[in-house]
This record gives structure tokens, C-alpha cells and sequence, in this order.
């Protein structure tokens, strides 16, 4: 019984070493003449020139003066008074601010601004708002105010704002 399979392989090796396949072997010679492999040339590596780093003239980039906006000399002239006393309305940004309505009293108007449930009168000249806005101007339908801000240089410039008058429904 063990001799069985060992017969049978030694058979399928002499069925398989039969000379019917020259046509094959000639086949793969002549296709083997013509696959030679081929290589591009290497790329011509051009000479390390080296480079000189002087670093004399350059601004440290670790310092906080690199950080820092540079300081102009200009200003525009625009200074808000930091000496004056606050008005209570410059301790909200405008954005809660609320104008509701507008009253008029010796010729004089004035506008009704309610914040965190409080109501308060201004009228030209008043302060309001974070950025030292003064109020220019009092309408019906709006409170204008001229507001003071740093730019990226570090100069102070105008800016103008408004107020618009909040109706009945709106929150």
C-alpha cells in the first residue's frame, strides 16, 4: 500500500519529461533573445557648492521685540481721555446696549437705553459703550456714536457706530 503512491509519482514524472515539447522550449528561447533588460544612465549629480550663513544683521526670532507690533510715530492725533470718570454706560459692549425709545425736554433729546433691566437717558456728549464712544448724535430712529480703537500699529482711530431703535416685538 505504500508503494502505491510512490509508483504513481514516479509515473506522472516520466509522462511529464516527454520530448513533446519542443515547440515550447523553442518558443521561450527566441523570446528570451529579445528581453534584455534595460537601465536608464544614472543622473548626473552636480557638485555640492556650499553655502555661507551669516546670521550678523538678522533679528533674533526668539525675542519678544519679533512678536511685538512696532511702534509708530505717527498716532493721528486721537488719544482717549483715560483721566475722566466712567459713565455707567462704558462698563457694557455696545452689542447689549438696547435703544428704545427718545424724549426731547428743553430742546434737548435724549435717548432711552436699556441694559440688564435698567433704563438710562444719554444725550450728546454722554459715554457709553467699552471702546470710549461718545454720542454724536440722537434721532428717532438712531443713537450715533464716535468710538476710539487701537489699530494693529498700536495708533488710535475713529470709528462710528450706531444704535438703531429696537421696536415693540424684538428682543
Amino acid at each position: 500500500m505504500r508503494k502505491l503512491p510512490i509508483l504513481l509519482t514516479i509515473l506522472v514524472l516520466v509522462a511529464c519529461s516527454s520530448d513533446d515539447n519542443d515547440e515550447l522550449r523553442a518558443w521561450m528561447a527566441s523570446v528570451a533573445q529579445d528581453a534584455r533588460g534595460r537601465i536608464p544612465p544614472l543622473p548626473v549629480v552636480e557638485p555640492y557648492q556650499p553655502v555661507s550663513y551669516d546670521v550678523g544683521g538678522l533679528i533674533d526670532p526668539f525675542k519678544p521685540a519679533k512678536i511685538a507690533p512696532e511702534e509708530s510715530k505717527g498716532g493721528g492725533g486721537f488719544r482717549p481721555d483715560l483721566d475722566r470718570p466712567k459713565e455707567p454706560l462704558e462698563a457694557y459692549p455696545l452689542e447689549s446696549l438696547k435703544y428704545v425709545g427718545v424724549m426731547t425736554r428743553k430742546k434737548i433729546s435724549y435717548a432711552i437705553i436699556q441694559v440688564d433691566g435698567s433704563l438710562y437717558q444719554v444725550k450728546i456728549g454722554n459715554y457709553m459703550g467699552q471702546n470710549f464712544g461718545v454720542v454724536v448724535g440722537v434721532s428717532e430712529a438712531e443713537v450715533t456714536l464716535r468710538e476710539l480703537v487701537q489699530d494693529s500699529t498700536g495708533d488710535w482711530v475713529e470709528k462710528t457706530s450706531a444704535l438703531l431703535l429696537q421696536e415693540k416685538g424684538a428682543k
